[in-house]
């Protein structure tokens, strides 16, 4: 099965998102687009997931908890789970290393938590876009403790990548997947870095940019019924690329 995907989606919790990226909004445009499976990767938070879960399980979409935390190298990583349980205990690690500062909605814009419906139940107070104390090397870490998939987020991009503030991708890290920006070249990625599954997301902050990298993996004897998070992740943690 060739599986269709977008594994870096903003919700309105993150305050540079727009405020039309909703539970019904994002899941309706990913079926609209004829996505699989999508990952809401929201600045050091997962609250909105469980609604953008329960709302695309009635639809057949496939959504994966996650979020895009930022290290204190200042790097964004794409983290993946296959439980809201286990994204929930990675929130609470992060929030635990947030800095204590609140969110300035009149500069920043609102954080926004949404119920099933797009009702706005609540605004995170807490300044969610900022870097945590937790080092690259640790929140890898963590994330495998908690079953999921570490991704270095947006390696082509000049700032807040692995490659602009490290220079390089360090050989001893526990990573299988690195992930670039839409703009990026694939097959120059594809070919630079073989050891690792490239994947190409859209980092999308509104509604038009969802699946529009239209990048596809192959999963062989896979029927679209067998077809589960758990699969995804496990296809995503395996060394050698199929």
């Amino acid at each position: 099965m060739n599986v269709k995907y977008d594994f870096h989606i903003h919700t309105a919790l993150s305050s540079c998102a727009l405020e039309e990226m909703s539970p019904n909004n994002i899941v309706n445009m990913a079926i609209l687009n004829e996505l699989d499976v999508i990952a809401i990767t929201d600045h050091n938070s997962c609250g909105n997931v469980q609604s953008v879960i329960t709302v695309a399980k009635e639809l057949g979409l496939h959504v994966i908890p996650g979020m895009e935390v930022e290290t204190r190298e200042e790097i964004h990583v794409v983290c993946l789970f296959e439980t809201v349980e286990a994204s929930n205990l990675m929130q609470s690690y992060v929030y635990d290393a947030l800095p204590k500062k609140k969110n300035k909605p009149s500069i920043l814009g609102r954080q926004l938590l949404f119920d099933t419906e797009d009702n706005i139940l609540a605004e995170e107070e807490r300044l969610l876009s900022f870097a945590t104390t937790i080092t690259l090397e640790q929140l890898i870490q963590k994330t495998n403790d908690l079953g999921g998939v570490a991704i270095p987020a947006h390696i082509d991009r000049p700032s807040y990548s692995i490659i602009s503030n490290l220079g390089f991708i360090p050989p001893n890290l526990p990573i299988h997947c690195l992930e670039i920006s839409q703009y990026a070249e694939y097959n120059k990625y594809i070919e630079k870095y073989k050891e690792h599954i490239i994947l190409q997301s859209s980092d999308a902050h509104e509604l038009g940019f969802i699946g529009v990298c239209m990048q596809e993996f192959r999963i062989p004897e896979l029927l679209k019924s067998q077809l589960t998070v758990k699969v995804v992740l496990d296809f995503l943690k395996r060394i050698d690329k199929v």
